[in-house]
């Protein structure tokens, strides 16, 4: 589980899945390796492999917005939630990218 957290590769858990985080600033994605640098592991199984972590990434925005609602629902009016959701929606788009395809890659590791 850690190595997950960590972005290392599923099969030898040594290599790193992600080259850069990226930077929602600079306006620069995430950028993967095509394999692991340790066991020549290959991420990217076929064309389109990655379409099925989008449902990983809409679970962990989800949930993220359930959180954020919970937190400050008492605190700040509709107008002012729904503007929030909307910004932490655009914080935490890297973070759920970059997630939504390491969780993706470690479920179909074999």
């Amino acid at each position: 589980m850690g190595n997950l957290l960590k972005g290392r590769c599923p099969k030898c858990e040594k290599g790193k899945i992600f080259k850069e985080n990226g930077n929602i600033f600079l306006l620069k994605s995430p950028k993967m390796f095509e394999k692991c640098s340790e066991c020549s592991y290959r991420f990217e199984k076929e064309p389109g492999y990655f379409i099925g972590s989008l449902y990983i990434s809409y679970a962990l925005a989800v949930v993220e917005m359930l959180i954020l609602f919970v937190c400050t629902i008492h605190f700040v009016s509709i107008n002012q939630l729904l503007i929030l959701i909307a910004c932490a929606l655009i914080a935490f788009s890297f973070f759920n990218f970059r997630y939504a395809r390491i969780i993706w890659i470690w479920i179909f590791q074999y």
